[in-house]
């Protein structure tokens, strides 16, 4: 386990609490009186400052997950994966696309799994809107719109009591900006259920961060898809106190569809030929971070899949060639 954040102790206590797992060791920079330990983690699993000396000590290990800011993941997947062991990367894959390339090309050398982290796939609205889509009951898409409104103000990008910055949130080399660390989730379901994104034009804005970092908090992207259909991109982390919602919007020849809730995790709209809307489950509570709120609470489902996949009963449910989509995805639109 690489990093004791909060997505870090999500993993490692996922982890700790499936049967045909266990947390053999964790690494993080900071000193153990600083670290909330994960919970159903033994205090005895040791705790190393830095990748080599976890390497060096030799433990058994088959999988590392990487929970670490943003701008660490391309260099210590390689790292980990020449190793020899596999790895999960928490969302995004990496900042450039030659960091993403790079953690495909080493692992594909040394023979190793490298497992995305993107758990939206798994909410029921978003896997019910990818089988329709699969068997084209909305006939030829038009039009797909994606819209995310979320708050992340000072209590995101500062420290209590005294307010200094983040170590990471909102460092542009760490961080990459609010596509890559608020909604690089939903970027994925477009480029998962859509294909390839055509970026065509993009403004941003920085409105209410001035003092807290200096890349965008808002934008609007417009973009095609195959086939023709045209879309646009919606954002800001400037919503006042809390999240507001995130929606994407599908047009069809044959009908339209609506994903909506602040996590995008409900079917808010269904006027399809032929098809009823649908009677799904809950989804999985969002990530509850104290002040702020991230997406649906799905990261159980990553661990199963790569336990399985290890055990061979299953294929990678994210692989590295969709996490580099959708880098390149993200790296096109602020590049335009």
């Amino acid at each position: 386990m690489v990093g004791l954040g909060h997505i870090g102790r999500r993993h490692a206590t996922l982890v700790a609490a499936h049967p045909a797992a266990e947390v053999v060791a964790i690494c993080d920079v900071l000193p153990p009186r600083q670290l909330a330990w994960p919970e159903g983690v033994p205090a005895a699993v040791p705790l190393f400052a830095a990748l080599e000396d976890f390497l060096a000590a030799g433990l058994a290990a088959d999988v590392a997950c990487i929970c670490t800011p943003n701008g660490l993941h391309a260099a210590q997947a390689e790292l980990l994966l020449r190793a020899g062991l596999h790895v999960v990367v928490e969302k995004p894959l990496a900042l450039t696309v030659a960091g993403a390339d790079a953690i495909i090309e080493t692992a594909r050398a040394a023979g190793r799994h490298v497992f995305g982290v993107m758990q939206n796939r798994y909410s029921p609205a978003s896997a019910w809107l990818k089988e329709q889509l699969e068997q084209e009951r909305l006939g030829e898409i038009l039009q797909v719109h994606l819209n995310c409104f979320w708050n992340r103000d000072h209590r995101y990008y500062t420290v209590p009591p005294d307010g200094r910055p983040h170590p990471w949130h909102g460092d542009e080399a760490l961080d990459g900006g609010v596509l890559f660390t608020q909604f690089a989730h939903f970027v994925d379901l477009l480029c998962w259920c859509f294909g390839p994104v055509e970026v065509a034009s993009a403004r941003f804005a920085n409105q209410q961060h001035q003092g807290l970092h200096r890349f965008a908090d808002a934008g609007t992207v417009h973009y095609s898809l195959a086939g023709g259909a045209l879309g646009t991109l919606n954002f800001s982390t400037a919503i006042w106190d809390r999240n507001f919602e995130s929606t994407l919007i599908v047009i069809g020849s044959k009908g339209t569809v609506k994903l909506g809730g602040q996590y995008m995790n409900e079917v808010r709209y269904c006027h399809v030929e032929g098809l009823l809307p649908p009677d799904l489950p809950a989804s999985s509570p969002a990530n509850n971070y104290g002040p702020y709120a991230g997406s649906a609470a799905n990261h159980h489902f990553v661990i199963d899949n790569v336990i399985d996949v290890l055990h061979g009963k299953a294929t990678v449910a994210t692989t590295a060639e969709e996490g580099r989509q959708v880098v390149a995805t993200i790296v096109a639109m602020y590049g335009v």
